[in-house]
């Protein structure tokens, strides 16, 4: 198991990360290894400290590399909402 722990403490002493330590962090998230409260410590001592481009290219980076590809045929729209806009 990946140990998140040193990554939150350093990002919230301030400092920031680089985009391979970002994508590492995501790859934890995203691998079910980490546990909730690791995921919102980690979340929110970026927030606070506030994003660099760096980390939010490590972010992708690790997300995009995760991504299940999709054959659409052509002319196809996605008709789904993310929840964002809070209507249903």
């Amino acid at each position: 198991m990946a140990d998140l722990k040193p990554i939150i403490a350093r990002v919230a002493d301030g400092a920031t990360l680089t985009r391979e330590q970002t994508g590492e962090a995501f790859s934890i998230l995203m691998s079910g290894e980490a546990t909730p409260s690791q995921i919102g410590g980690l979340l929110l001592a970026m927030r606070v400290r506030g994003e660099t481009e760096a980390e939010f290219a490590g972010a992708i980076d690790t997300m995009r590399s995760k991504m299940l590809a999709v054959d659409a045929p052509d002319g196809a729209i996605d008709i789904v909402g993310t929840g964002g806009d809070a209507k249903g």
